[in-house]
């Protein structure tokens, strides 16, 4: 009787984290972490030039009353190649796009923008990461719009893709 027990606990087991498994797939799952930022000021932060001849980013950048993109990217980052050309179309749509550069290299940074366009009028190096986990950012890419105070409006999650180029133009708008 004893080894009888013993041959239907491991399947008793087996069943119960095969059922736990499936009700958890069935569970309704966040895809993204939001920014628990949105509505408050950035943080202060001053980051070095990510590649000779752009400047830095700081927050002084986003206090002189004009909102403006903040990207958060990587030249190691597929997504951040896919969005390029909706980057350059804002850009010719007259945004200005302030750009940080996540734990990369400037050799890495420049050959990028050589490729793929260089659609920004400054480019920070947040070599750890530092003001991208301050914002509230998860990854890369995302972007966010930054009101002329410097307030956080809006988030963008993931590459740009060209049926967001409205609502990031709408949310600019509104950041005005």
């Amino acid at each position: 009787m004893r080894g009888r027990l013993f041959l239907w606990v491991p399947l008793a087991l087996f069943a119960f984290f095969a059922g736990l498994a499936a009700y958890m797939l069935t569970q309704p799952k966040h895809l993204f972490v939001e920014s628990t930022m949105i509505g408050q000021p950035l943080p202060d932060f001053a980051l070095a030039p990510a590649i000779d001849g752009l400047p830095g980013a700081s927050k002084a950048n986003f206090t002189d009353g004009k909102p403006r993109l903040l990207n958060i990217w990587a030249s190691w980052c597929l997504p951040c190649i896919a969005e390029a050309p909706q980057l350059e179309a804002l850009q010719k749509q007259g945004v200005e796009i302030v750009g940080i550069a996540i734990r990369d290299r400037p050799e890495d940074v420049a050959n990028f923008l050589g490729r793929h366009g260089n659609p920004y009028t400054r480019i920070g190096s947040d070599k750890i990461s530092e003001v991208q986990l301050a914002i509230g950012s998860s990854g890369v890419p995302e972007t966010f719009v930054i009101d002329g105070k410097g307030i956080i409006r809006h988030q963008h999650i993931g590459d740009i893709r060209p049926e967001d180029i409205p609502v990031l133009l709408k949310e600019l708008e509104e950041a005005r």
